[in-house]
């Protein structure tokens, strides 16, 4: 998504965009976009926000449409340029495009996936073998994809290309281990080095994933902490700095604390009914949260407090004095941030 704008997608056959410069503001200016006999499952930004992509329910269409600017920056107008052929023949479970716009990814509950270009040619179909598919999704450095279910391992693959840019093959790349049942959703942080997963088990695990798995190195576990479970199955969203993990839980959301394990705090009842989506703003101050028929943001309260605690670590080694003054800054700022929220 876009730093600037965010996805709000309707029951109604609506898709509304939102400038987010403007959050403080009591009115927010969007654009509401609709989508003829049917409705978006899933929505994704292309890289240069010049267009978007969304994946409709009834029909299984893919349809990209092209974002008109007015002259202010603001978003004037959105339509339909292109149509994707049909390929999946149950609901979408997982749709995302990559972040240096060389590919798309859709993937089914029935382990279907499919590897597009932006055109909407199949470069490749895969089999994520795991019986039932729960989710699927592309890694932010653009390089992976990755798809949850039935297993308890997760199999990260590679969607490779050639030097001049032309589609390769999509292979093995490694594989997240330790869970003893099934996995219901996976995040990234920034850059792909940590990977979180959250278990039917009943547990969560986050994993160190910047390794030369081309020489047989294998990601290992940093930290595994316990959420409380329901008869729901929960999401999950890692923070940029994977120093906090968000997981929902219903209608609440939990936060965790990545480097102890520990639960820092819970929100109750951010709506009445269930949690579908969840995902952290580029900065990591804010989380967004999806359900009902509004989308709300909450502040990473607990983010300011790891913030602290990783520079105290920080302090503890040898540090230069202009770094050990931008850390007495940072911790000062992130205080006085936490005094705002009254903790």
């Amino acid at each position: 998504m876009s730093n600037l704008k965010r996805f709000h997608d309707l029951k109604d056959g609506s898709v509304i965009l939102w400038d987010i410069r403007d959050l403080n503001q009591k009115e927010h200016k969007t654009l509401r976009v609709n989508i003829e006999f049917d409705y978006a499952s899933h929505v994704a930004w292309s890289p240069d926000s010049k267009a978007f992509i969304v994946h409709t329910v009834r029909d299984n269409h893919i349809i990209v449409y092209k974002i008109e600017k007015k002259k202010d920056g603001t978003i004037g107008s959105a339509t339909p340029v292109i149509t994707f052929d049909k390929v999946h023949e149950t609901d979408a479970v997982g749709f995302d495009i990559s972040s240096n716009g060389k590919f798309m990814m859709s993937c089914s509950s029935n382990n279907d996936m499919v590897i597009w270009d932006l055109k909407g040619q199949q470069l490749e179909r895969h089999d994520t073998y795991l019986m039932t598919t729960h989710t699927a999704k592309v890694s932010p450095c653009g390089r992976f994809v990755v798809a949850t279910g039935f297993a308890p391992d997760v199999k990260v693959m590679e969607v490779c290309f050639t030097k001049t840019g032309e589609f390769k093959q999509v292979t093995k790349a490694f594989e997240l281990t330790g869970h003893s049942s099934g996995v219901y959703d996976v995040a990234f942080d920034v850059d792909t080095s940590h990977i979180a997963t959250i278990s039917k088990d009943g547990t969560w695990k986050l994993y160190h994933t910047k390794i030369e798995y081309t020489r047989g190195e294998s990601p290992h576990v940093l930290e595994t902490g316990t959420y409380r479970q329901t008869a729901n199955p929960p999401h999950i969203a890692l923070s940029p700095n994977a120093e906090v993990l968000a997981v929902s839980v219903d209608s609440s959301v939990e936060f965790y604390d990545t480097y102890t394990g520990k639960l820092y705090d819970t929100v109750e009842n951010v709506y009445s009914g269930l949690i579908n989506y969840m995902k952290f703003d580029a900065s990591g101050k804010y989380l967004f949260v999806c359900g009902d028929r509004a989308v709300r943001i909450l502040h990473n309260v607990c983010g300011y407090h790891t913030t602290i605690a990783s520079c105290i670590r920080l302090q503890g080694t040898k540090q230069t004095s202009a770094t050990i003054e931008r850390q007495k800054k940072t911790i000062e700022e992130c205080k006085q941030a936490l005094a705002q929220f009254g903790k």
